[in-house]
């Protein structure tokens, strides 16, 4: 059930992405992007725009379904929030970071140091 689930819902993404591609802007048609007219298009002058309209809400609709359906079934069990309650801030106290000491600098060879004056 859950592998059918998920393959309904791949396949409806990419349906869904196809659907919107074909879709033309509001000023311009698909067609008249290879240069066709309005009577040249694959719907006809304007039959298209119901049937893309109605195509693409049914296409999300069954998209937001699935999404929703494969949420409440990969749900973990025993698991009541998504937010663990090891993820709350820590105190003032545990943030303060003590000083790091700070190596002192290598001497070359051949060198003595000496106290500035």
């Amino acid at each position: 059930m859950l592998t059918f689930l998920i393959i309904l819902h791949v396949l409806v993404c990419l349906a869904l992405i196809a659907i919107v591609l074909l879709q033309g802007g509001k000023g311009a048609e698909v067609g008249a992007a290879f240069g066709g007219g309005g009577s040249q298009t694959v719907f006809g002058a304007s039959g298209g725009a119901s049937f893309m309209s109605k195509l693409t809400t049914g296409a999300a609709i069954v998209f937001m379904l699935t999404s929703l359906t494969l949420a409440y079934f990969y749900k973990i069990p025993g698991v009541d929030s998504v937010m663990p309650e090891t993820m709350v801030a820590p105190s003032a106290q545990e943030q303060t970071v003590p000083p790091a000491e700070v190596p002192a600098a290598p001497v070359p060879a051949g060198e003595t140091t000496t106290p500035a004056n």
